[in-house]
């Protein structure tokens, strides 16, 4: 027991990688542009050699600059204390100058430099360019990471998002189903077992082959497929269903149980709103440049509450989806028109990285 706490009470303790990895890149960038910085700083063409004042001045600004970039920025300018940040700014800046004019110049420059001070412009031109480059590199990597972090975050939201709906949609499904099954073992209907094996085979897709964001089309019309005729036998002699498709083909992916919805949808409000004549239609087709067309046409009749056909869970849920998975890149039209509803979604696939 004491060996698992231990190990426990490490891991816990230990830097994440991705902290550490990005601590460890901040620290190769910020040496390598100190280094280049200090190039610039020193050179002079008519004195080849680095003059010793040059390093310790340059290691004045950084450290004046890692003052600015690790104590005030975070503490200070990052929590809009912007007052207080400047105020110290200004302090550091006037600490950097007064040891250079007081202290260093004395020393290396006694009986020149050393003797007189130049002017608070003169200094703050000397000082001020690698303060503000080491400063403002800082600032942008700061920004940068942030930039990242919120994409990061926004991802994992979207990705909660669809597994929520996802979560809803298979619910949803079963506890119609289960009604329709309900209905014909009562009735101690012989189709009741075909009914079983249907439902066993929709839900093992839905339960197994879906759990991805995109599926193979093939996988996903099959199964729209066997759905249609779960719920086809529910309409018996009662109308007529047509399930059509055409250049469906293997090299594209699709969001799972997208246009389940509007089939289940389609048979829903159909059965409730009518005891004969239904009529349903569904046709999928997918043009050569992988643009997937998608129309379902349902009978219905305006004696029920019809209002509430584009307004039901699933519905939402989709339309939800489809906004986070295919951003610009999909039609939804929805209309009632003389007694048919009817569906045409338009959407750009998927294309599969195999």
């Amino acid at each position: 027991m004491t060996r698992i706490g231990s190990k426990s009470y490490f891991w816990k303790m230990a830097p994440k990688p991705s902290t550490f990895n990005s601590a460890f890149k901040e620290t190769v960038f910020q040496l390598l542009l100190h280094i280049v910085l200090f190039l610039f700083f020193s050179f002079d063409k008519h004195e080849p050699q680095i003059h010793a004042f040059k390093i310790v001045a340059f290691l004045n600004y950084a450290l004046g600059a890692f003052l600015i970039n690790y104590v005030l920025l975070p503490q200070f300018f990052y929590k809009k204390k912007y007052l207080a940040f400047f105020l110290c700014v200004t302090i550091i800046v006037g600490i950097i100058i007064l040891v250079e004019e007081q202290v260093l110049e004395k020393i290396y420059f006694p009986d020149t430099r050393g003797t007189r001070f130049p002017g608070i412009i003169y200094s703050l031109l000397d000082v001020m360019p690698v303060i503000m480059i080491l400063a403002g590199f800082k600032f942008a990597w700061d920004a940068s990471r942030k930039q990242l972090e919120v994409e990061e975050l926004q991802s994992s939201v979207k990705e909660s998002e669809l597994q929520f709906l996802k979560s809803q949609i298979n619910p949803h499904f079963l506890f119609n189903n289960l009604n329709n099954l309900y209905s014909y073992a009562i009735a101690e209907s012989s189709k009741t077992p075909t009914i079983i094996l249907e439902l066993s085979a929709v839900l093992r897709y839905m339960l197994y082959d879906c759990k991805e964001d995109f599926v193979a089309l093939p996988k996903e019309i099959e199964h729209l497929k066997n759905f249609t005729q779960l719920n086809e036998l529910q309409i018996e002699e009662r109308g007529k269903v047509t399930f059509k498709t055409e250049n469906i083909q293997s090299g594209y992916r699709i969001a799972p149980l997208i246009l389940t919805v509007f089939v289940e949808n389609a048979f829903k409000h159909s059965t409730a709103s009518q005891s004969k004549d239904i009529l349903i239609k569904i046709y999928i087709q997918v043009s050569d440049d992988g643009k997937l067309e998608f129309r379902c046409e349902n009978s219905f009749q305006s004696l029920g509450n019809t209002e509430s056909l584009s307004k039901g869970i699933g519905l939402q849920n989709v339309k939800k989806r489809l906004q986070l998975l295919y951003p610009n890149a999909h039609e939804l039209h929805i209309q009632e028109i003389n007694g048919i509803y009817s569906v045409v979604l338009k959407m750009q696939l998927k294309t599969d990285p195999t």
